[in-house]
């Protein structure tokens, strides 16, 4: 079994950044990708941005050069820094590991197979 938590969530100004954070904790056996996911009020969850075990990341387009993710395989934990965030940003915010990384198809939740619970990132004035 796989435990991932997420920390980080907060209320920022648009324009603002935030680091979230996935502590992924149990077997290692699906640490091969850890994505981050976001779930808006009434619209379909999204997948933001993966990486692989050995450091190959994938963004989606609506984050490309304003978020990074990176990965502490000694600590097991991910992170998503976030940069210039916009209202449309806001979201609950999840993260996800899987067993393979899917060049084309990463951004598809069904793709993973643990999940953690969330962290609410609001981004408002």
């Amino acid at each position: 079994q796989l435990q991932l938590a997420e920390s980080g969530g907060d209320l920022v100004q648009p324009g603002g950044s935030l680091t979230l954070s996935c502590a992924v904790s149990g077997s290692t056996a699906h640490l091969a990708v850890i994505a981050w996911f976001r779930q808006a009020p009434g619209k379909e969850r999204e997948g933001v941005s993966c990486i692989t075990r050995t450091g190959r990341s994938a963004y989606a387009d609506s984050v490309k050069g304003r978020f990074t993710i990176s990965r502490d395989n000694a600590k097991n934990t991910v992170y998503l820094q976030m940069n210039n965030l916009e209202p449309e940003d806001a979201a609950v915010y999840y993260c996800a590991a899987g067993p393979t990384f899917y060049e084309y198809y990463w951004s598809l939740p069904g793709r993973y197979d643990y999940w953690g619970q969330g962290t609410q990132v609001t981004v408002s004035s």
